[in-house]
Parts: C-alpha cells; sequence; structure tokens
C-alpha cells in the first residue's frame, strides 16, 4: 500500500491515537496535517512525521471552532494543494453516572466529539468533491454500538458520529468520496488511564482484560492500522462501513 503523494488531516493528531494514526499515515508516503489543541506535542509529532520525507504540518487549533479550523485546513490545502484524507480522531470521555452530569459538560462532549466532526468535514468536503476523490474516516467506539454505564454522553456522541458516517457515505459515492468509521474497542492510552487510576481502576482494567478473547487491551498501533487499510487502495469497494477494533470483545456482525 502507497499512500505517496496524499494529503491527510488528523484532527487531535498529536498524541495518543491521533498520533499514532498521523505516523502510520506518513510511513505510507502521506503528507500530514495535525489540528491540536497541544502546540508542543503537535510539533513533536510533525517532526517525527517528517523523519518519513513527508511533510508535517502542525496548527495549534480549536476544532471546536468552524473559523479556527477552517483558516487551518485552508492554509494546509494552500500550501499542500490537495485534502485527499481527513481523519476524525478528536475526542474526549468523562465517565460519570448520567444523573450526575450536567448541561456544561455535555455541551463540552457534544462540542469536542460531535461537533467537531461536523466541523471538519464542512469544511474539507468541498475539496474533495471539487477533485472528484477523497477519504473520510472517524472514530466511532463500540461503546456507541453497544453502551457502556457512566457513559451515556460519550455513547452518544459515538453514535451520532458513526450513524452520521454512513449518511454521508451514500451523499457522497457519486463524487468518489469514500466514509467509514472505525469502533475501538478498550485501548491503551493516556485517556484510559486517566478514567481507571487507582485500586479500583486497576481492577476495572484486570476485568475488561478477562472479558476479552485475545486477553489484552488494544494499542493506538491496532487502530491505526485499521485506518491505514481504510484509507489505502485495498479497501476501494468499502464505505459507509462500521468497523470494530476490540479483540473480539463485542463480536458485532
Amino acid at each position: 500500500m502507497s499512500l505517496s503523494g496524499k494529503n491527510a488531516v488528523v484532527t487531535g493528531g498529536a498524541n495518543g491515537i491521533g498520533r499514532a494514526i498521523a505516523l502510520r499515515l506518513a510511513k505510507e508516503g502521506a503528507n500530514i496535517v495535525i489540528l491540536d489543541l497541544n502546540k508542543t506535542s503537535a510539533l513533536a509529532t510533525a517532526k517525527d512525521i517528517e523523519n518519513n520525507s513527508v511533510k508535517g504540518l502542525a496548527f495549534e487549533c480549536n476544532v471546536t471552532d468552524y473559523d479556527q479550523t477552517k483558516s487551518a485546513i485552508d492554509h494546509a490545502h494552500k500550501e499542500l494543494g490537495s485534502i485527499d484524507i481527513l481523519i476524525n480522531n478528536a475526542g474526549i470521555d468523562r465517565a460519570k453516572k448520567f444523573v450526575e452530569t450536567d448541561p456544561q459538560l455535555w455541551e463540552q462532549m457534544i462540542n469536542v466529539n460531535y461537533k467537531s466532526f461536523l466541523i471538519a468535514n464542512h469544511i474539507c468536503i468541498p475539496f474533495m468533491i471539487e477533485q472528484k476523490s477523497g477519504n473520510i474516516v472517524s472514530l466511532g467506539s463500540d461503546a456507541g454500538r453497544v453502551g457502556n454505564p457512566s457513559e451515556v454522553l460519550y455513547c452518544g456522541t459515538k453514535a451520532a458520529i458513526m450513524a452520521s458516517s454512513k449518511a454521508l457515505a451514500k451523499e457522497l459515492a457519486r463524487y468518489n468520496i469514500r466514509v467509514n468509521t472505525v469502533a475501538p474497542g478498550p485501548v491503551k492510552t493516556d485517556l484510559w488511564d486517566k478514567l481507571h487510576e487507582g485500586e479500583k481502576g486497576q481492577k476495572v482494567t484486570e476485568a475488561v482484560i478477562r472479558a476479552i478473547p485475545m486477553r489484552r487491551l488494544g494499542t493506538p498501533e491496532d487502530v491505526a492500522n485499521v485506518v491505514a487499510f481504510f484509507v489505502g487502495e485495498d479497501s476501494k469497494y468499502l464505505t459507509g462501513q462500521v468497523l470494530s477494533i476490540d479483540g473480539g470483545l463485542t463480536m458485532i456482525g
């Protein structure tokens, strides 16, 4: 597989799964545009990207802000000449029983997880329509397919991404734009560690691992490898799909 000459935008690409995706696509020859609030980490990742003899652009960007995001993507398009791939990765989670949440948290979760998806798509899709080609892969979640207690907001926003991606796939197929979603299960990241701190968190992690047939948490690289498949030529007849990456935890058909 080669992505030589392709240009990819990765939201939340400075750390964790986003960083792994950015590095994996760079390894395949794609130039990478990182949009992230963490400027220091974004610049560090861009530097690592360029070790693959491709371009790495880093923008300090709040992807819940339409104007900021448009300015960054327009700048990248002008410099690189096209936007061929969009990876909607930016996301957060807060583990709380629903009755303990409040409207402020609702708004934050919806903005970061779902509104950012809408914004990046709305900005990138016109470029893809004009060039009559494109590839969009978004990060859903198994949580949005099966539901998890204490993650009502997270599950809802991820389900929205997966449903909206299917609708976009139908709208955009005529323009040779493919739209797919990956749905990770439990993945060992800083976000996972923050949600599972302390002795109780360790017990939860051990219980989850016992429930996974492959007996381990996923890694960011596990997710990145599947994303690379979805944006490559080997999947050129796939669109509107949701693929779980969970070591067999859910086995959703």
